[in-house]
């Protein structure tokens, strides 16, 4: 909660309004000096007048309570990506971590191999781009070549399976949401 500052959150949200402080403060009912220090940090709103602004600006309430992320951990650098090698597979997490409503990576397959001996199923919706070579998927018992710029949505809970019996190396970029690998 370190990484929270509810005046500034009050500031942004009148801004988008194209209110002024005094705008504001009078909707909200509160006097324009405390709404000043409360968007300065001197004052700390009680529950209450936060719900007050809440709807003036509308918004929801836990809006002023959401912590602030740090943008530099959205960057991922190409040479500082998580790598995991599973059976001869290469994945290379393209976002920062797993944590979040959506994850991207990008999966590397070997001349003769698959993702898995037989189709496999997962809570998590996912969308893949053939970054690079030929791979076969098989979904659902019907199998398809995809090339370099082709690209599959695979449903939730759908059976399916990467095959590569090509002679060259397969590179995929895939997201899935939620993350479920």
């Amino acid at each position: 909660m370190e990484n929270i500052n509810i005046g500034k959150k009050v500031e942004q949200y009148r801004k988008s309004n194209d209110l002024s402080i005094r705008e504001l403060a009078n909707q909200a009912e509160i006097t324009p000096s405390m709404l000043s220090q409360i968007e300065r940090g001197i004052a700390n709103p009680s529950i209450q007048t936060l719900k007050v602004l809440a709807k003036v600006l509308n918004v929801p309430t836990f809006s002023f309570l959401l912590e602030e992320v740090n943008t530099e951990e959205l960057v991922v650098r190409s040479n500082n990506r998580r790598k995991m090698v599973i059976d001869n597979l290469s994945y290379e997490l393209v976002t920062p971590d797993i944590s979040g409503k959506l994850a991207t990576a990008i999966m590397t397959f070997p001349p003769g191999s698959t993702s898995s001996e037989k189709l496999l199923e997962h809570k998590g919706e996912e969308a893949a781009f053939v970054l690079e070579g030929h791979i076969r998927i098989n979904l659902e018992g019907e199998e398809y070549l995809l090339e370099t710029g082709d690209s599959v949505k695979i449903p939730s809970q759908m059976k399916h399976r990467w095959i590569n019996d090509f002679s060259k190396e397969a590179t995929i970029l895939f997201s899935v949401t939620p993350p479920s690998f």
